[in-house]
C-alpha cells in the first residue's frame, strides 16, 4: 500500500550524510575499537617477546596471530548467518562484548595457552563486527556515495590502530604490556551502551523478519527509501542458503571467486603488517621505539588513503582504484625490504599505508557493483569471511619466516600479495561481462507495489 500524506510529510526531504550521521558515527566508534584491538598485539609484541615469564617466541607469536584471525573467520561467517534471527544491532553489541572479554583474558593470562585463547575469543568478535558495520553503512549511505562512506567508516580502524600504538609506546614500557590489554576492555564500557541505546536496526532485516511497520519507521527517520521484498535479505536457514547460491548466479559466478581472492590478498597484507611490522622493522636494525612507531605511521597513512580512495572511487570506480592501490602497495613493500635512512623509511611507511589499507576497503566497495541489494549482506559476509583465510595465513607465514631468520622475505611476501590482489580485482569487470553474456534471458516479471515503493518480483 502507498504511504499516507502524513507519514510522507514527516520524512526528511533528502537522503544526505546529515540524516544518516548517527549510524555512521556509531559504526565508526565500533570499528575504532576493532582497529585498536587488532593492532594492540603488534604494538606490544616486542615487549612480550622480551618477557621471559611468558615464554613467547617468534613462531608461537605468529601462531597466536593466526588464532586471532581464525576466530575472525568463524565470527564473520557466523554473524552473517545469524543476522536475520538476532538482527545486526544485537550482533554488533555481541561482537564488541566478545573482543573486550578476549582482551581481559589476555591481560590476566599467565601462559601462552590462555593468552592464545583470549586472542581467539577476541577474533570471534572482531570477525563479526566488520561485515556488519560495512553492511549497515552501505545500506544507510546516500546514493552514489557508498565508496566514500565506506572509506570514512574505515578511517576509524586506523585511528584505533594509532591509539593502540600510542598505548604500546607509552603504557607498555611504564606499566607493562598487560595494561595495554586492560585498555582493550574499554569498548564494552563505552561502545556497548551507546549501540544499545542509539543504533537503529537495519530496515531490510526488519522487513525480512516480518516487521514491516518498524522497517518503514526506521527508513522514514533516516531518509531512506522504504525497503521492498527485493532489498530485504531472505529469512531463515533456507533463505541464508538461497543467498549464498545467489552469489553464484550466472551474472556473478565468476566475479565472486575473484573478489574472494582479492580479499584474501588484501587481508593477508592488512593483518600480516598489523601483527608483524614493528618486529620486522626491529629485526631490520631499527630501534624498539622507532619500530613500534612505524605502526602508528602506517595507520596514519591509512587514514589519508581512505579519504583519497573514497572520493576517487566514487568518480572512477572502486575496482580501478583498488587495482592501482594494490600495485602501489607492492612497490612500497619492496622498498621497505631495503634498510633506508630512518627519515626516508618513515616516509615510505606512511605512503605505503596510504595504498595498503584502502586497497582492501575498495574490494568491499566493489561488491556494491556486483551484488543486488538482497545479496549485499551475504556477499560482504563471504568476501570478508573467505578473505579472513588470508588474515590467518599472513601472521602465521611471517612468523614462520621470522623463526628461520628470513624476516626480509616478509616484505617480498607482501609485494606478491599486492600483485595477486591487483590482478584479481582488475578481472572483476571482465568476469561480470562474461557472466552477463552467458546468463539466460530473464523471464517476464510481475511488478508488485510494496510499502512506499515498487519492486520487481
Amino acid at each position: 500500500m502507498n504511504s499516507s500524506p502524513t507519514s510522507a510529510a514527516l520524512r526528511p526531504p533528502q537522503h544526505t550524510f546529515r540524516t544518516v550521521f548517527p549510524v555512521l558515527a556509531l559504526c565508526w566508534l565500533a570499528v575504532f575499537f576493532d582497529g585498536m584491538d587488532v593492532n594492540i598485539y603488534g604494538a606490544v609484541m616486542p615487549h612480550m617477546l622480551d618477557d621471559p615469564g611468558l615464554g613467547l617466541t617468534p613462531a608461537t607469536a605468529g601462531t597466536i596471530g593466526s588464532w586471532t584471525t581464525f576466530g575472525m573467520l568463524i565470527g564473520a561467517l557466523t554473524a552473517g548467518n545469524l543476522t536475520d534471527w538476532l538482527g545486526r544491532r544485537l550482533l554488533l553489541v555481541a561482537s564488541v562484548t566478545l573482543f573486550s572479554v578476549g582482551s581481559a583474558i589476555c591481560a590476566v593470562a599467565g601462559g601462552i595457552g590462555l593468552f592464545g585463547a583470549g586472542r581467539f575469543v577476541s577474533g570471534l568478535g572482531l570477525g563479526g563486527l566488520m561485515p556488519l558495520c560495512l553492511a549497515m553503512v552501505m545500506e544507510f549511505a546516500p546514493p552514489r556515495r557508498a565508496a566514500l562512506t565506506t572509506g570514512l567508516l574505515m578511517t576509524s580502524y586506523h585511528f584505533g590502530g594509532m591509539a593502540a600504538t600510542g598505548l604500546g609506546l607509552s603504557l607498555a614500557p611504564a606499566a607493562g604490556w598487560r595494561w595495554v590489554f586492560w585498555a582493550g576492555v574499554l569498548p564494552a564500557v563505552i561502545a556497548v551502551p551507546l549501540l544499545l541505546k542509539l543504533l537503529p536496526e537495519s530496515p531490510g532485516v526488519l522487513l525480512a523478519r516480518g516487521e514491516r511497520e518498524k522497517a518503514d519507521t526506521v527508513a522514514d527517520r533516516y531518509g531512506l527509501d522504504r525497503p521492498t521484498s527485493v532489498a530485504a535479505p531472505a529469512a531463515g536457514a533456507a533463505g541464508r542458503l538461497a543467498a549464498v547460491r545467489a552469489l553464484f548466479h550466472p551474472r556473478s559466478r565468476w566475479a565472486t571467486p575473484l573478489l574472494w581472492l582479492a580479499s584474501f590478498s588484501g587481508l593477508l597484507l592488512v593483518y600480516g603488517v598489523s601483527t608483524w611490522l614493528p618486529q620486522m622493522m626491529r629485526a631490520s636494525g631499527y630501534g624498539l621505539n622507532s619500530s613500534v612507531s612505524f605502526l602508528m605511521v602506517i595507520n596514519a597513512g591509512g587514514i589519508v588513503g581512505l579519504l583519497i580512495a573514497g572520493r576517487t572511487a566514487d568518480r572512477f570506480g572502486a575496482v580501478r582504484v583498488s587495482a592501482i592501490w594494490f600495485v602501489l602497495t607492492a612497490a612500497g613493500a619492496l622498498l621497505l625490504k631495503s634498510h633506508l635512512p630512518l627519515g626516508v623509511t618513515y616516509v615510505v611507511v606512511a605512503v605505503t599505508g596510504v595504498w595498503l589499507f584502502s586497497a582492501q576497503v575498495m574490494v568491499y566497495a566493489a561488491t556494491n557493483t556486483v551484488y543486488r541489494d538482497s545479496e549485499r549482506a551475504a556477499g560482504l559476509g563471504w568476501v570478508t569471511g573467505i578473505g579472513r583465510t588470508g588474515a590467518v595465513v599472513g601472521p602465521w607465514l611471517i612468523g614462520h619466516l621470522a623463526t628461520n631468520g628470513n624476516q626480509s622475505w616478509g616484505f617480498t611476501t607482501f609485494a606478491l600479495a599486492g600483485l595477486v590482489g591487483a590482478i584479481a580485482i582488475s578481472l572483476v569487470p571482465l568476469a561480470q561481462r562474461i557472466g552477463r553474456s552467458g546468463a539466460p534471458a530473464p523471464a517476464p516479471v510481475a511488478v508488485a507495489t510494496v510499502g512506499a515503493g515498487t519492486a520487481e518480483s
